[in-house]
């Protein structure tokens, strides 16, 4: 019997039978390990360099902690907020909650009322005389905004305040600094 001959019922012949006689030979390396290899290199640069401009304007902000320019909003007058309680408003967005407290005769919090968790509100409790974020339980210091209890890491973002002719504005958010 010659070693080019099939053997049996239509079998594979012996120098072909090495666990690939069933690949389409013609195509059977479009994309070999070099092409694989640019392919990918070349999905990494097209990624890096799409990153570029936000990496940029991220490195401009961290390098300039200059003063960002905020508008001035009404929030209320002194007279509509009693001491221990609190008002909602929107700032510096209109789609952004804060909340303002009145601690004492002629002191006053805001913060932004996200928690810094997993953005739920967070909410005025004067009773206990602590902001509260319902979700996880977390708990915030109503005079520094740093968390006290709960999986928040992060103190809320202050807003500053200004007081004229008895009436309240919100002029800025403080600069998060760690």
């Amino acid at each position: 019997m010659n070693g080019d001959q099939p053997r049996g019922n239509g079998a594979v012949p012996p120098h072909e039978d090495n666990y690939t006689h069933n690949i389409r030979k013609d195509n059977e390396r479009r994309l070999d390990r070099r092409s694989f290899m640019k392919t990918m290199v070349g999905a990494a640069g097209v990624f890096a360099v799409s990153t570029l401009p936000w990496g940029a304007i991220a490195a401009k902000e961290l390098a300039s902690p200059g003063k960002k320019a905020f508008p001035k909003i009404r929030i209320t007058t002194l007279s509509d907020l009693k001491v221990g309680e609190a008002a909602e408003f929107a700032y510096p967005g209109e789609h952004d909650s804060a909340l303002l407290v009145r601690l004492g005769e002629g002191e006053f919090r805001a913060y932004q009322n996200a928690c810094t968790h997993l953005k739920c509100p967070v909410f005025w409790s004067g009773e206990k005389g602590e902001l509260v974020c319902p979700c996880h339980h977390g708990l915030f210091d109503v005079r520094t905004g740093a968390p006290v209890a709960g999986p928040p890491k992060r103190p809320l973002p202050e807003i500053e305040l200004k007081i004229e002719q008895g009436t309240i504005y919100a002029v800025g958010v403080k600069r998060y600094e760690t």
